[in-house]
């Protein structure tokens, strides 16, 4: 295995899997090729270390090139295998744990299937031939806890280094407090945490304060999971460590902050949005990863089909008017419209942004942090705007009259505005800015389209498992012949090492309303949303449920998925 390229089992070599997974691209390659020459050390080792490839990458181009699937948690013994031939402290230094054994040979989880020695060591202590399996580093620790360290955690050796912090600090141990968050164990046990999220591919995590201690949860993929916690002495110097990285005040307890992170993780900058908030066990602390590497402003990617994209497109592209983005809070407006922005972005256009708040930078875009404490409203950023002679104007979302009053008179003035509206549906869009006070009139004359947006998880391709639906559930979900054909298959998770229970990732359902004439004359007489909608189907629009059952007959998501997120609208 000391060659230039190395294979697993006899199969593909490792260097192959990684270009052939886009992991690697050839000057990335060229680079490694050139460390592995002068440091002797492995292409692959040097990749997860410079923080090119992340461990579940990693482990997964492992399993590709095995030609097995990635060992999970789950797929663990109860107990140890062979134990008293192979002893816990070489199963901790090698990374290795034995999954089964059969007559002639033992199957063996590693984090390093390429770990020449350690394999060959396994097989003079067993005599067996070790059949290797690819299995995340993070997993083979926890299992270890599990199996030979008498039931201890994976960060156990963390706490204990952290000491025996004590919950209980008032104000005259702040110093006392900051000294603790600062010292190098709590330092590991945070990077610890984020690291994880990062590697899990979350979009959060929550770090609560419950009566008990500390809970730890990470939303990935929509969806919250629990995470083993930190013991509960630890409560004050992780949230202050947190509050200390964001630049808060850690004597604050009493009153919600915000703040940022700039973290380097696997190699990567990431940006981490910090909020925390008084509860009545402690501080709360939410961390939002806005890992820009992860953002995808294509709108191919973030769910529009032939349907809906040529329509709104033709509604960015106008030169004045309002464009909505409408849904609940975590339905992706955000992320729309700053692929709205790029679309727009060119030399020859200016554009500025009011957002509360700014999650990425987008290059070439002036963005403003609105801070209502000082008085930078969506209202006066918005005034300030229209001195600025701009293109594009972009408002993080329309909460009140004066904004929505500002926001239509610079679109009668020729800009293009966009923004965001909370409400289900569409047609609602309208009617809440009728109730907000905005004269009909001038809604006919300024809202170009509205786009209602919901996100439901997508399935994992390589694992999604078809299944014909039952005429019971035909007839609940309203299934059509002339829509699904006559043996149409829905799609179900079933969970792979490229996934997390089977989904990978989220996308959107959608529906666009674009203003003509006959929606225009139902908003003069201020007709209700549900009439409004009625007529929008009518005149062609595809609804939530509609773009998301097409989604679901096509394998993207599941009919679950499009019933919690449009059902109820």
């Amino acid at each position: 295995m000391d060659g230039p390229k190395r294979s697993l089992n006899g199969g593909a070599d490792i260097e192959s899997v990684l270009a052939n997974r886009g992991l690697l691209n050839e000057a990335a390659l060229d680079r490694l090729r050139r460390l592995e020459a002068e440091s002797g050390e492995r292409l692959d080792r040097i990749a997860a270390k410079l923080g090119m490839v992340s461990d579940s990458d990693l482990a997964g181009a492992y399993a590709d090139a095995l030609g097995r699937p990635l060992v999970r948690v789950e797929d663990f013994p109860t107990e140890a295998v062979l134990p008293e031939r192979l002893r816990a402290a070489f199963v901790k230094r090698s990374k290795a744990i034995p999954l089964a054994e059969t007559e002639d040979s033992l199957v063996v989880a590693m984090a390093d299937p390429l770990d020449e020695t350690a394999v060959r060591a396994m097989q003079f202590a067993t005599g067996k031939r070790i059949d290797c399996r690819a299995a995340l580093p993070a997993d083979i620790d926890t299992v270890y806890e599990r199996l030979y360290g008498e039931g201890r955690g994976a960060n156990d050796d963390l706490y204990a280094a952290a000491g025996e912090g004590d919950d209980a600090f008032h104000d005259s141990d702040l110093e006392r407090l900051k000294d603790l968050a600062s010292e190098a164990p709590v330092i590991r046990l945070v990077n610890s945490l984020v690291g994880r999220a990062v590697e899990m591919h979350a979009s959060d995590i929550h770090i609560e304060s419950m009566e008990a201690g500390l809970r730890v949860r990470y939303r990935i993929d929509g969806v919250l999971r629990e995470m083993d916690p930190p013991p509960a002495r630890l409560r004050s110097a992780i949230i202050s460590r947190i509050k200390i990285m964001s630049k808060l005040d850690i004597a604050e307890r009493r009153l919600a902050q915000d703040g940022r992170i700039r973290l380097a993780v696997r190699g990567k900058e990431i940006d981490f949005r910090v909020s925390t908030t008084p509860a009545i066990h402690g501080e709360s602390v939410v961390l939002r990863i806005l890992d820009r590497d992860n953002l995808k402003l294509e709108f191919a990617a973030l769910g529009f089909d032939d349907t809906q994209l040529p329509a709104f497109l033709e509604a960015l592209h106008r030169p004045y008017g309002i464009v909505l983005v409408t849904g609940p809070t975590g339905s992706g407006k955000t992320t729309t419209l700053y692929a709205a922005l790029t679309e727009l972005n060119r030399t020859d256009t200016k554009i500025l942004t009011a957002e509360d708040p700014v999650e990425y930078m987008l290059e070439g875009i002036n963005q403003v942090q609105v801070k209502a404490d000082i008085g930078l409203t969506f209202a006066s950023a918005l005034r300030s705007f229209l001195r600025q002679d701009p293109d594009i104007l972009m408002i993080g979302e329309i909460r009140d009259l004066e904004t929505a009053q500002i926001a239509v008179q610079a679109a009668l003035t020729g800009h293009l505005v966009l923004s965001t509206v909370h409400t289900n549906d569409a047609a609602s869009a309208v009617t809440r800015l009728l109730d907000m006070g905005i004269e009909n009139y001038l809604l006919t004359s300024t809202v170009n389209a509205v786009l209602g947006q919901r996100l439901v998880r997508r399935l994992c391709p390589s694992c999604r498992e078809a299944y014909v639906p039952a005429p019971e559930l035909v007839a609940q979900i309203d299934l059509k012949p002339g829509i699904i054909g006559p043996h149409a298959h829905l799609y179900r998770p079933k969970g792979c090492g490229e996934c997390t229970n089977g989904f990978a990732g989220r996308t959107t359902v959608l529906e666009l309303m674009v203003l003509d004439d006959a929606i225009r004359a139902l908003v003069m007489r201020r007709a209700e949303a549900r009439e409004i909608q009625l007529e929008a189907v009518r005149n062609g629009m595809q609804t939530m449920y509609a773009d998301g059952l097409r989604k679901a007959l096509a394998g993207i998501t599941t009919i679950e998925e499009v019933l919690r997120v449009s059902r109820s609208t």
